[in-house]
């Protein structure tokens, strides 16, 4: 008989009776007769293998398909003052730049003068480069520190700002100092989205940091445009050329160096932009200390909560890395 055809079990797997051709199941123990329909050879076990042909779709997995499955292998657990730590750079952001904006109004209101800043300004510029320049070889042996062109550089630097001053002083004459704070609001909001928040250390700028720059250069700019005299747009545009091109760039250094006075300037930071804006406004001081508060020590709370929730799956249908 073709193996194929219709086979019939003729005995009692329990009892061992032997089932008459009409009977269905046995008359002893009730066992069903077995009958398997067209039986043919056994499949061949599945394999994981592309240039064989099988009896299986295209789509099949067997049941060792989860068996390498990984849930959740390469995630970092946070632990709250580590993260707290690494969002004071952003509230350290907020601070320097409350405190440019509480520098103008003061230059503005004639509170400070233009020689106040200027030698305030270039004093802290030339104490932050000698630290940099003698400790940067302590991370980077191979860097190479070109004091004179470095020194030239920004002399050549400050000259075009002196020169242009005036030009600059009478750019916007014409538009309203509404227009002008408003575009200065959204240019320093694109600056603080946009600005590079990471810690590593980079000899080039790049985006979307250098366009962080540019906007926060450009609201510095129509700033000084409102001042009364070319020194004072001199003074604004040399401290803002410092404060948000270099100073970003020794904060990182400073992280890299020692992440103990990294926090302390970052609390000196928000003490000198609460000092700053004491006679000017409480209510932007209350806004100021509430945003820093909610970053600095809510945040962190935040995101260890929602991490219970991640679910990152891997396994060996993952694209080699």
């Amino acid at each position: 008989m073709d193996s194929t055809r219709l086979k019939e079990f003729n005995y009692c797997p329990n009892c061992g009776r032997r089932f008459h051709d009409n009977e269905t199941a046995c008359a002893i123990c009730g066992i069903k007769k077995i009958n398997t329909t067209n039986i043919g050879p056994a499949k061949a076990r599945w394999q994981k293998l592309l240039y064989i042909q099988q009896d299986y779709p295209d789509n099949y997995v067997d049941e060792t398909f989860l068996e390498e499955l990984q849930k959740n292998v390469n995630v970092h657990t946070y632990k709250y003052w580590t993260l707290v730590r690494e969002t004071s750079v952003v509230s350290q952001h907020f601070s320097s730049m409350l405190i440019f904006i509480g520098i103008f109004i003061h230059l503005y209101n004639k509170n400070i003068t233009e020689n106040t800043l200027i030698f305030s300004s270039t004093t802290l510029l030339v104490i932050l480069f000698l630290i940099w320049s003698s400790k940067m070889k302590d991370i980077d042996p191979r860097f190479i520190v070109n004091r004179l062109g470095m020194i030239k550089t920004g002399i050549l630097l400050f000259a075009i700002l002196l020169s242009f001053s005036p030009i600059l002083k009478t750019l916007t004459e014409e538009t309203s100092s509404d227009t002008i704070y408003a575009l200065t609001v959204i240019f320093f909001i694109g600056n603080v989205i946009l600005h590079d928040y990471g810690g590593k250390i980079t000899k080039n700028i790049r985006f979307p940091d250098s366009l962080s720059i540019n906007l926060a250069i450009f609201a510095s700019v129509l700033l000084a445009s409102r001042l009364s005299s070319n020194k004072s747009v001199f003074g604004l545009l040399a401290f803002a050329v410092e404060w948000f091109a270099l100073l970003p760039f020794f904060l990182r250094f400073l992280k890299k160096v020692s992440l103990t006075y990294f926090l302390i300037s970052t609390v000196v930071f928000t003490i000198i932009a609460v000092l700053l804006f004491i006679p000017i406004s409480k209510v932007v001081i209350i806004t100021f200390c509430s945003v820093v508060f909610f970053v600095n020590f809510i945040c962190p709370v935040w995101l260890i909560s929602v991490q219970k929730y991640k679910n990152q799956i891997n396994g060996p249908w993952d694209e080699a890395k």
